[in-house]
Formats: structure tokens, sequence, C-alpha cells
């Protein structure tokens, strides 16, 4: 095993977004249980449960448990869980994001409230939620990671109201950052470059975003989710206890690009 592994290897941590096998957080949980962590897997509802599950039993995940973070109920559950469990947790892995079709697919300036409501609170104000029910459980420190996009910073065709919403979970990123800090729990947002997840498939010409990124980051190449998964695992071994409160591009070197 690797000399990340060999720091990664026992530590117990929370990955939430997994859909399906070509999601960030598989690929991230992936790369963690190859080194030797220990997983805990969450999945939306009974629907998704049939191909989450297959894919968490893979992963030796000790708990698999529902989390629809629009439910409160179920959010002190899994922690609840996890505390009678491993009675603490060094990670958690945020990878959820969505916006009703009418507002992902209008102008900004068209967004309705409830859209924009509800964009916020699964895909930013869910990422303070756990932060808090993690906090307890933190006590040796941890890491909290979360899954932005470059439209966050700036105008992507198309990304629309969910540029403004990623901005809003950088941000809150940072003061996490801040206010853990004397706690060891650091904080990040990983920006992965463009990749083909069934989330991104709701992003109006989408291909383009794709053929963007391959022709002008300096790698010329897509990353895939092992590519976010091994900085995910890098972020949460000591190796990092040094960093806290960036975003980190994990896009071929894209972001650089005027």
């Amino acid at each position: 095993m690797d000399g990340i592994g060999n720091i990664i290897a026992g530590k117990k941590g929370l990955v939430v977004g997994i859909a399906n096998d070509q999601s960030i957080a598989y690929g991230c949980a992936s790369v963690l249980r190859e080194h030797g962590a220990e997983l805990a897997v969450t999945y939306l509802n009974e629907k998704a449960e049939k191909y989450v599950r297959p894919l968490a039993e893979g992963l030796d995940a000790q708990l698999v448990l529902p989390l629809n973070v629009e439910e409160p109920d179920q959010m002190s559950a899994v922690f609840e869980q996890i505390r009678q469990t491993w009675g603490k947790l060094d990670f958690v892995v945020h990878s959820i994001a969505y916006c009703p079709m009418e507002d992902l697919h209008g102008r900004v300036v068209d967004c309705s409230l409830p859209g924009f409501q509800q964009a916020m609170r699964v895909s930013c104000y869910s990422f303070l939620e756990l932060a808090h029910h993690a906090e307890p459980l933190m006590s040796a420190g941890g890491t909290l990671l979360t899954m932005s996009y470059y439209g966050s910073d700036k105008v992507v065709e198309n990304y629309n109201i969910m540029g403004p919403v990623k901005a809003a979970l950088e941000s809150v990123s940072r003061y996490m950052a801040h206010e853990l800090g004397p706690k060891g729990i650091r904080v990040h947002a990983l920006s992965p470059g463009p990749l083909k997840t069934r989330a991104a498939s709701g992003i109006a010409h989408f291909d383009s975003l794709i053929s963007e990124a391959i022709a002008r980051a300096p790698q010329s190449r897509l990353v895939d989710i092992e590519d976010v998964g091994q900085v995910a695992a890098f972020l949460i071994s000591d190796a990092a206890r040094a960093l806290t409160g960036a975003t980190v591009y994990v896009d071929g070197g894209f972001n650089i690009m005027a």
C-alpha cells in the first residue's frame, strides 16, 4: 500500500451522493476504500437503493442508510447509527446537488423562489447540516469535503442558477474551515472539471462543455472520478494536515486559462 494509503487506512467516513458507478461520490469512495478507509454510504430513496446498495456492498460499507437531506429526521438517524457503530467520524464526502429542471434551464433572473430555495437547500445548506452533525463525532479532528464547479467563479453558459449556488457552497466551506479549524477539522471544496455523470446530464448543451474542457485544458483531457477520488484521499490524509479552506481544482488545469 502506498504512503497515502498508510495514512488513510482505518479512517472512518461518510460518503453522501452515490447514485451509480459514474458518480463522483463513488469515485471518491472507491479510492478511499482502496486505501483502507472504512465507509458509511447513503442512498436517496427506495428507488435509488437498488442501484446504490450493490455498489456499497462492493465497497464493504459497514453502514448503508437512506438519506434525503430534505428530511431532517433521516440525517439525524444516519449520524446516530454512525455514533452507535463507530463512536467517531474522520471524514465526510458531500457530493449532492439538485435544482428543478425548469429553473436550471432558465435564466438566473427568471429563477423561481421555490427553485432557488430547493437548489440552495439540497446543494449548499445540506453541507452545513452534515458538518453540524459530524462535529461532535470529530473530537480528534477530521475532514469535510464538498464538490463545486468552475461556474461558481466564472459565468459558464447553461450552468445558470447553479453558479450562484456553488459560489455560496464555496463561501460556506471557507467559513466552516475558519470556525472548525481550532478543533482540527479541515474543510475543502473540490472543483472537478466537467464529468459525464447523471447529474451533469441535466445541464443543457453539456457536450459543448466537455469539448471545451478537452480543447482548453493544459493536459488536453477530461478528468475522471478516480482523479477526484485521489485528490480527496490526499486531503483526508494526515499528509494534508496543514491545508484547509481551499477550493481545489481537479480539472487538468482548465481553470488557469483565460
